[in-house]
């Protein structure tokens, strides 16, 4: 066994490898913690006044706003319990256990039902335990390619234009379609999901420290729109029609073995993560980094249709900036850098990256390159980043409940390669944009973004900060 000398040098090595050595000894006893605490995540005095005992519920009936599903109405909601504050992990916790649940139906037929039970410090462990469970469908999915060559601009320059070119009513030319088509569903496809995962999580070294593992099982159904009656513009008369349409690029790429996973099936995932996090509070930091390095791996011999590995680094930081001027404003920064293996992965791999703290759509959407479609800009590697700084404005108390409101203009990059660990940077996209964010008993943020890119410009509206 390794003396406590031995530990602590290897703590103290870790710790410097991501951007520091702690400055002193930490006194457990005197707060009457238990070892596996770091007290770098204490919450600040002034967040710490704010938070609630107890049990209480956050979330309503909700509009969201998503520019490929439309409007949808739905409701978000979430109980939590706190606990109170002769608990010593009070103060460190951003909530004794939370169980959520979400609806939505959208305008344009996407559905989803999403539950999430999450408890840190489980039984006052230095265990986390994590349960997720989702039912979604949505005919609003787009595919443009898996390789460098989404990086190009689109057909027109903007999405609207190019959107005017698939609608021109050309001759059915591919196997299959009919004497004339338009393109208008070329990029689309439908996908349904059933989707289960239980994660666990504990605490190492210093408490800062955790090691995370984690099981995922899925079924996936795809489908595309070959055939389905569109609403096409001739080409001379500019006269409107109905007409089928053609292939789909998502089609087309699996019969010239550009892709592999069309037709869907069972997934079965092992994930597993080393993380380094020193994040004051979790659901909205004022300060902290977040280091981690996240793997799923799925195989035939654990179940799954196909065989891909996913690797992911990903660094977060919150910092405070000038506390004596601006005490309430944030700079919070992201980046990360993800690959893909396995020959034939199938295409819905490539569509996210996966972290411990959520999936992370690449590239495009509400999380990642918000001025480009959601999945605008996909390859096998993917490299982003994102940076907010987020300045509360106000807070006030109502019936009870606390409320803030915050301004976050912020920016976002992010470029895409077809090779392992290759990115093409000459071609690294870019969009910026303003947001609001309301937050509600600390815990719960509702997020409003307006972004703009060289090709595009999005709302979205939706529940927690992306990162």
């Amino acid at each position: 066994m390794k003396s406590r000398a031995t530990t602590n040098l290897m703590t103290a090595t870790l710790l410097f490898a991501t951007g520091g050595i702690a400055a002193a000894e930490e006194n457990h006893a005197e707060e009457n913690l238990p070892e596996f605490i770091s007290m770098q995540r204490k919450m600040s005095n002034e967040a710490l006044e704010k938070k609630k005992e107890g049990f209480f519920v956050t979330g309503v009936p909700f509009f969201s706003v998503d520019p490929l599903n439309g409007f949808g109405l739905g409701a978000t909601g979430y109980l939590f319990f706190n606990g109170d504050r002769t608990d010593p992990l009070f103060a460190y916790k951003p909530y004794n256990a939370r169980l959520g649940l979400s609806l939505n139906q959208s305008i344009e037929n996407s559905q989803s039902v999403k539950a999430k039970l999450d408890i840190p410090y489980i039984w006052d462990s230095p265990w986390r335990l994590s349960l997720d469970a989702v039912y979604s469908k949505n005919p609003n999915n787009l595919y443009f390619g898996l390789t460098e060559g989404t990086l190009n601009p689109l057909p027109g320059g903007s999405y609207d234009a190019y959107k005017k070119q698939l609608a021109l009513i050309r001759a059915g030319v591919n196997t299959g379609e009919a004497s004339e088509v338009a393109d208008v569903l070329r990029n689309r496809f439908s996908e349904q999901e059933w989707m289960i995962n239980l994660k666990g999580e504990r605490v190492i070294l210093d408490g800062n420290w955790r090691l995370m593992a984690g099981y995922e099982l899925q079924h996936l159904t795809y489908g595309t729109f070959e055939g389905q009656p569109v609403s096409g513009v001739d080409p001379i008369t500019g006269n409107t029609r109905t007409v089928p349409n053609g292939i789909s690029q998502l089609k087309e790429d699996a019969k010239d073995k550009q892709l592999y996973g069309l037709e869907g099936g069972l997934i079965s995932i092992l994930q597993s993560a080393l993380i380094y996090d020193t994040r004051d509070f979790e659901p909205d930091p004022t300060s902290g980094i977040v280091a981690e390095f996240s793997n799923e791996f799925s195989a035939p011999a654990i179940g799954s249709a196909f065989f891909f590995d996913k690797a992911l680094l990903q660094f977060k930081h919150y910092y405070q900036l000038l506390p004596e001027i601006l005490p309430r404003t944030i700079l919070a920064s992201r980046v990360g850098y993800g690959t893909i293996f396995g020959e034939q992965a199938p295409f819905f791999e490539f569509q996210d990256q996966w972290s411990p703290d959520g999936s992370i759509n690449a590239l495009g959407g509400s999380q990642t390159l918000r001025g480009f479609k959601a999945n605008r800009l996909l390859g096998r590697t993917v490299g982003f980043g994102t940076f907010e700084i987020r300045h509360k404005v106000g807070e006030t108390e109502f019936w009870g409940q606390h409320f803030s409101l915050a301004v976050v203009p912020f920016l976002d990059l992010g470029t895409v390669g077809e090779q392992n660990f290759a990115l093409d940077l000459l071609k690294m996209k870019a969009s910026t944009g303003l947001g609001l964010r309301v937050g509600w008993n600390l815990s719960t943020i509702v997020t409003l973004d307006y972004a703009i890119s060289e090709e595009d410009q999005q709302w979205f509206l939706n529940f927690n900060n992306s990162f």
